[in-house]
């Protein structure tokens, strides 16, 4: 009970501490090869550290990390960081980090996180710790610091995971009276060393409060890591309605908390959900509990049984996955961590982005030109066609007014749009006349033949900095089927919403079908309905568009201004002063206040403490 069980290398769950049937804290190592449903015991070395539970353990650089925990009599709780090397099975000896239990922690951008749990006052914590990993020569490679707390075996020796995983010899024998461990089970020891500060930076922040910051203090709350962000979901007790529960997201590069959805999209009600954990790809969280109506009759089923699955599809609410997700924080140029197996594209788009569109004169040996419509064509209120239909490609030569030629490469655009090599290969005009125009704005088209080169919408200053251009690949993407940058549309219109372009991202997400960033956009647009009405993208919406729009508030929403602003729950509370300039006003929906609906500015945002 208490236990950690961590994939290795996909087939293997290594198991580590936990309490036993005499309520015993254990710090040995078990493996369990899930192709062959067999266990396994490593002979370990080092320095072991106390026996635990209900601490957290992650694998990062083939060490399994190990941090804090409750151990002892009296429970003491720890606030220890060790790992061991999985290479050698030698442990680390232990450094101080944070007291800290019934925890998760995970590794991104080169740093250890924890986050949750409670701490020595026995409260639920609201602050994220990291320590800094990178460019520490005791976390970046083998170590043997420390002596042996056990007694040594001579000419003891070490086993790699797969001399380990493929020996008869290492398997566990069956259960017997006394608990078999590898390295002495009951490591309950009070040791009067003062253990040293782990080395590397160590950062806190605490979240005191914010639009979207999660509530710990009340409901049941599951955190996992996935996608390069920490997802946190409150989930349905007794206590705690559907309405009031949710799913956040904590973007680690900005610290910033967004909400993505709310319980009613997510949760049935008559369950319970007990444990969460997200699939090895970032993309599937999966929630084990039971259901509270068992054949028809209430209160006959045992709410701790686990006879129900719910599956979360998180690429719904824009997440990337793990392995998009680092690709792409590499080519915004946030620090992220030294994985093996990226995709080495984002390498080989640094090269190919070097020759985008550069006349063939200039030795770029381009081969193909793409025109686009010119930037300033008139907006949607000048057209009348359906807005979910766009009109495809013309090969012919245009007879409109057209953008500047894009030199491209038939070769690239071939490999990389399938579109495009299904055109092309049918030999029609564009195949003799080297030319193809794209019925889109230049400065979308350059952007969309960019990410083509380059696999990457990260905010190049040239070709994709204007969100503007990404809402349009967005358009560009569900009209070409192409899975994989319609996701990455998504997840960058949703972390870069704000007052100038919601207007824009809610048309271009209806046109799109993509319903949960069009909910997204118009609950921001509705939170800061007085200023997004003013800006350019609201007023360039056509009419239909403004009407559904405006359609989105409830039918007993209101404008509230003036002088009732501050019964409304306004202005005062902000800071913000007397509610005196009548241009200031606030919607509400049924009586609760839009501007809970989506973050504050930057500028607005208070209440974090960072050391």
């Amino acid at each position: 009970m208490g236990h950690t069980a961590t994939v290795y290398h996909g087939d293997k769950l290594i198991v580590f501490g936990g309490e036993n049937e005499h309520r015993e804290y254990l710090s040995d190592v078990v493996i369990l090869d899930l192709s062959t449903s067999t266990w396994t015991q490593p002979e370990i070395r080092g320095s072991v550290p106390r026996g635990r539970a209900r601490h957290a353990a992650v694998i990062y650089d083939e060490k399994l990390f190990i941090v804090g925990g409750v151990t002892g009599e009296n429970s003491v709780i720890l606030d220890d960081i060790s790992y061991l090397d999985l290479k050698t099975w030698t442990w680390s000896r232990s450094w101080r980090f944070t007291a800290r239990f019934d925890h998760i922690a995970w590794v991104w951008g080169g740093r250890l996180w924890i986050f949750g749990g409670l701490d020595p006052d026995m409260e639920r914590t609201t602050d994220i710790w990291w320590l800094d990993l990178k460019g520490v020569p005791s976390l970046s490679m083998a170590d043997s610091q420390g002596t042996l707390d056990s007694p040594a075996t001579p000419n003891r020796m070490t086993h790699s995971p797969d001399a380990l995983f493929s020996s008869p010899s290492q398997q566990l024998p069956g259960r017997s009276g006394s608990y078999a461990a590898n390295s002495g089970s009951v490591q309950v020891r009070n040791s009067n060393r003062r253990k040293l500060m782990a080395p590397g930076a160590i950062s806190c922040l605490r979240f005191k409060s914010g639009a979207h910051v999660p509530s710990l203090f009340s409901g049941t709350h599951f955190q996992a890591y996935a996608s390069g962000v920490l997802l946190d979901l409150i989930t349905p007790s007794e206590t705690v309605r559907t309405f009031e529960c949710n799913l956040s997201s904590l973007e680690l590069d900005s610290l910033r908390w967004q909400k993505l959805a709310d319980g009613q999209e997510i949760f049935k009600p008559g369950f319970r959900w007990h444990y969460c954990t997200v699939d090895t790809t970032g993309t599937k969280a999966w929630l084990l509990g039971c259901s509270l109506d068992v054949g028809g009759t209430p209160g006959t089923s045992d709410e701790n049984s686990m006879s129900e699955v719910l599956c979360l599809d998180l690429r719904r609410y824009g997440l990337l996955g793990d392995e998009m997700a680092a690709v792409a924080a590499d080519q915004a140029r946030v620090r992220v961590a030294e994985r093996p197996g990226l995709s080495s594209l984002s390498g080989i788009g640094t090269d190919l982005s070097a020759v985008f569109d550069q006349s063939p004169e200039s030795g770029s040996e381009a081969d193909f030109t793409i025109t686009a419509n010119p930037d300033e064509e008139p907006g949607p209120d000048d057209h009348t066609e359906e807005p979910n239909v766009d009109p495809p490609p013309s090969f012919l030569p245009p007879n409109v007014n057209t953008s500047p030629p894009i030199h491209v490469h038939r070769i690239i655009l071939q490999l990389r749009w399938p579109h495009f090599k299904r055109l092309y290969s049918a030999r029609m005009a564009e195949y003799h006349s080297k030319r193809l125009h794209i019925p889109e704005p230049y400065s979308v088209v350059r952007a969309f033949l960019y990410y083509l080169y380059t696999d990457s919408i990260a905010g190049h200053p040239e070709y994709c900095s204007d969100i503007i251009d990404v809402a349009g690949m967005l358009v560009m993407a569900n009209l070409y089927d192409m899975p994989k940058l319609r996701l990455l549309c998504v997840n960058r219109l949703s972390r870069e919403l704000d007052v100038e372009n919601a207007a824009i991202i809610w048309e271009r997400a209806r046109r799109t079908n993509e319903e949960w960033l069009m909910r997204r956009a118009s609950q921001f647009c509705l939170g800061h309905w007085g200023r997004v009405v003013r800006t350019e993208g609201f007023k360039s919406l056509s009419r239909q568009n403004l009407i559904e729009l405006c359609e989105v508030v409830d039918t007993e929403g209101r404008i509230v201004g003036g002088p009732e602003l501050e019964l409304a729950g306004g202005l005062g509370a902000d800071g913000l002063g007397p509610a005196r300039d009548s241009k200031r006003s606030q919607l509400t929906l049924g009586g609760t206040a839009a501007d809970d609906l989506d973050d504050l500015d930057g500028d607005d945002i208070d209440g974090m403490e960072i050391s």
